[in-house]
């Protein structure tokens, strides 16, 4: 696939399907598993969330261009900035 971005990918329907269990859309997707701690995991799987936009290509073929969402914790508080230490901090009255 020419200019795979990560997280990104393709599914292009299938004009000949050879049976009623054949995909209607089949493609490709690129994730790059270097960073995993931006997706949720459960039970042992990691979990994606994907995104699609429909898409007209050159061609005039119809296709659905797909991306991973990547998940951010939201369940923890955000950490307060540690107070910067000035000389009177040294200082007990």
């Amino acid at each position: 696939m020419p200019d795979q971005r990560p997280d990104s990918g393709v599914l292009f329907a299938k004009d000949n399907k050879r049976s009623e269990k054949s995909p209607d859309y089949s493609g490709e997707i690129a994730i790059d598993l270097r960073n995993l701690t931006a997706v949720r995991q459960e039970g042992g799987l990691h979990i994606f969330r994907l995104s699609g936009w429909k898409r007209q290509g050159r061609s005039g073929k119809t296709f659905l261009s797909i991306a991973v969402d990547r998940y951010e914790k939201r369940d923890e508080a955000p950490q307060p900035k540690p107070k910067p230490q000035t000389d009177e901090d040294d200082f007990s009255f």
